[in-house]
């Protein structure tokens, strides 16, 4: 059950007891994200945040999380500004870093890359995301504001929208929401579906999600409608990204359709999938989502080097 000294590469990697574990921790956290209460849990210590792609919330969450519970950090925030532009290989930075920090937390943009950093690192590696891969942390959070927002996350139909292919975000939240006895619904273009492998883990444990490419066709029976951006960055060839631009937006007239309930997520920056009309309904929780990553992220790191408050 301990996640002391544990990398955090995939969310492969955590069993249902410790996602719960994480979940019940960010839950007591909450005050502290906010300021309103104060601790000294990761006093003395050093997270290496290693940020090798451009990211916002994933940098800034985990920097206030460190920040808010008395620790601190040492950064790259971007390849830039590091000896990469040298020719050093990630494995010896690793092993650099390791020596001035406590924890590392690794963003970047090839696949694969936090697996081979915890393969090289004697000290946690924590994964914010790497290529198209996975994304466990930004799975905790959306987990957190599900169980949060809709109650529960047993027996609830989630919606996931979007840019299924290369959505890091959607691959991670589909494993661990099969985990806790969700209904999947998978909306994407044929180009953007669920890739195979997702697809065979789930069947695997006895989870068979629908597929459709037609979000009209499943909105009225949403209960969390998870929207993701079509990522013009992941596209190996852009004549593929501009066939599938702007197939899904989310507006006001859509909510017609939907439950008066139904909580919409997305893991941010959108660009044109969500109205900002939409942004004034009661159904609106991606804001608070975003703020969730800071309890989740402190949660996390207090489990994995062993903190208490």
């Amino acid at each position: 059950m301990s996640l002391k000294g544990k990398d955090v590469v995939s969310i492969r990697d955590l069993s249902r007891e410790q996602i719960e574990q994480v979940m019940d921790l960010a839950q007591k956290l909450v005050p502290y994200a906010k300021g309103e209460m104060t601790t000294k849990a990761m006093e003395g210590k050093i997270m290496g945040n290693l940020f090798f792609e451009p990211s916002t919330r994933t940098r800034l969450s985990f920097e206030s999380a460190m920040v808010r519970l008395g620790g601190r950090f040492v950064e790259i925030a971007h390849p830039t500004s590091s000896s990469v532009v040298k020719g050093e290989t990630l494995a010896d930075t690793v092993r650099m870093v390791e020596g001035y920090a406590d924890a590392i937390v690794l963003r970047h943009p090839h696949e694969g890359a936090a697996r081979l950093a915890a393969k090289y690192s004697s000290k946690p590696v924590i994964n914010a995301g790497d290529g198209a891969g996975q994304h466990p942390t930004q799975t905790l959070l959306d987990m957190f504001t599900i169980q949060q927002e809709a109650g529960a996350i047993a027996g609830k139909n989630v919606v996931i929208v979007g840019d299924l292919k290369y959505g890091r975000t959607a691959h991670s939240l589909a494993e661990a929401l099969g985990m806790f006895g969700a209904e999947l619904t998978f909306v994407a273009p044929p180009l953007l579906q669920m890739p195979k492998e997702t697809l065979n883990q789930l069947e695997s444990a006895g989870i068979k999600p629908k597929l459709f490419s037609d979000l009209k066709d499943v909105i009225s029976e949403a209960d969390v409608l998870y929207v993701t951006r079509i990522q013009r960055e992941r596209f190996p060839d852009p004549s593929e990204y501009l066939k599938v631009a702007g197939s899904y937006r989310v507006d006001n007239a859509l909510l017609h359709e939907a439950k008066k309930d139904l909580v919409i997520m997305h893991p941010l920056p959108r660009v044109d999938e969500i109205a900002p009309e939409v942004d004034y309904t009661e159904n609106a929780r991606y804001f608070q989502q975003a703020f969730n990553g800071v309890p989740v992220r402190m949660a996390l790191i207090m489990l994995v080097l062993g903190g208490e408050l």
